[in-house]
Formats: C-alpha cells, sequence, structure tokens
C-alpha cells in the first residue's frame, strides 16, 4: 500500500505536467502576466501581495467563493474537505501504521471515513440533482463525458471503500476482497486520469484567482463587453425584452 500510494503521487505530478504542456496553461499564464504588468497603471506593494494571497486562500480556497449559487457552494466545500480528509488520513493509516502491530488511534479510521462520507454526500448531491445539464436541460444523469471522469472516479473510490470496510467489519472476506480491489482500480483511475479529467483544475483555480486580484489592486482592466444591467457605451439604452 505504501508502494501504492507513493505510485498515485507520481501519477499526479506526472499527470499534472503533461495537463500544463498539453494545454499550455503555464505559457498562457506568464504572457497574460506580461501583459498585465504593462498596462498596469500602479505598483502592487508587498503588503497588498500578502493581502491578496490570503484573501484567495480564505475567500476562493477555503470558503469557495467563487460559486454563487449556495448549494452548489456547500456541495463543493463538503467533496473538498471529505476528499482532503479521506486522503490525509489514507497517508496517516499507511504510512504511520502500515501493520496490524501498530494499530492507529481510533480517531484516525474515524476521520476516514467521515472523509469518505461528505466526499459521497457532497458528490451525489451534485451529480443527481446540481449538474447544469441535469437540472437545467434535462438530461440523463447517467449521460458521461470526459469532464465526468474525475466526479464519477472520485464517488467511486469513496464508494468503494465505504463497502469494502463495512464487509471487512462484518468478516466477510469474500466480499471485502471484492470491493477492495474495487477500491483500489477506482482509485488508480481518479489519480491516474489527471491529463484528461478536472483533477489539475484545482492547482489553477487558486492561481487564476489571485492573479485577479492582482489585476484589480494595480489597475490593469480586461477588454471586456458592458456589463448586462448597464448602458453600452454605444447606441441606445437597453430595453427590457418583449415577448411576441
Amino acid at each position: 500500500m505504501q508502494v501504492f500510494v507513493i505510485a498515485m503521487v507520481v501519477l499526479v505530478l506526472f499527470g499534472t505536467l503533461i495537463d500544463v504542456i498539453h494545454k499550455r496553461s503555464a505559457k498562457y499564464f506568464f504572457q497574460h502576466r506580461q501583459v498585465v504588468r504593462s498596462r498596469a497603471t500602479r505598483r502592487v506593494g508587498g503588503g497588498e501581495l500578502v493581502a491578496a494571497a490570503a484573501e484567495t486562500i480564505v475567500v476562493t480556497g477555503l470558503a469557495a467563493g467563487e460559486f454563487c449559487n449556495p448549494w452548489r457552494r456547500i456541495s463543493h466545500l463538503l467533496l473538498m474537505y471529505g476528499f482532503l480528509l479521506y486522503v490525509l488520513t489514507t497517508a496517516v493509516l499507511v504510512f504511520a501504521y502500515p501493520t496490524a502491530a501498530s494499530p492507529a488511534p481510533a480517531i484516525v479510521p474515524e476521520l476516514w471515513h467521515l472523509g469518505a462520507l461528505l466526499v459521497c454526500l457532497g458528490g451525489y448531491w451534485f451529480w443527481l440533482l446540481l449538474r447544469v445539464d441535469v437540472a437545467a436541460e434535462g438530461h440523463s444523469r447517467f449521460a458521461l463525458v470526459r469532464a465526468d471522469m474525475f466526479i464519477v472516479s472520485l464517488l467511486a473510490s469513496a464508494t468503494s471503500a465505504l463497502v469494502w470496510s463495512g464487509f471487512q467489519t462484518a468478516g466477510n472476506a469474500l466480499w471485502a476482497g471484492v470491493f477492495f480491489a474495487l477500491y483500489i482500480l477506482a482509485s488508480t483511475v481518479l489519480f491516474g486520469s489527471v491529463p484528461w479529467s478536472k483533477f489539475a483544475h484545482m492547482f489553477y483555480k487558486p492561481a487564476a484567482a489571485f492573479q485577479r486580484r492582482i489585476e484589480q489592486a494595480n489597475g490593469y482592466r480586461r477588454n471586456l463587453p458592458a456589463p448586462a444591467d448597464r448602458p453600452a457605451t454605444f447606441g441606445s439604452a437597453r430595453r427590457a425584452p418583449h415577448h411576441y
């Protein structure tokens, strides 16, 4: 299991690197940063950089402030904190308490179960009720696209982990072995599919949010059209839509 966990970490690092190279995300980010610096109207001080970083961590990272829909935000927070708890306690159990001769404190496996349950709660809530194409467009809840690979494999990993734990506690070795194999398979897909899923997205979002705050602080203005709730700078003012 220690070798397996290390292999999953390597897959995530390698997959993220492939994703960055393939999508040229880093190249675009640094090019845009140079444009922002050249068009800035003021220099951002060290204190403002620290404040922007802290705001990014708290608002975007810890509170998921980019979500306007409160239910989507709650679902995301359940998934995020559940996933972190699930992964961290797995690492603690595998590396700090690898054998039956050194049993883990009772709180550690309880937190592992709690993390998996939070993942299932937030994930199934999102999958069944909150996805835009399902909730607004009436598509089938079971229609899969490549972008769904992350959430599906994460749910499969957490669900099979909980079922495996249940059968193991009940002493059913056969079904415990079956669901342990499914758990390993789902986890391998989760961490091995980074270049094709949205896994790497979690690394980009904080950097993009921090960059937006720097742009607001240094006076850079994006070339975007006027907001819909204001009259445009040319032509007549907006009018309420007519329904014929």
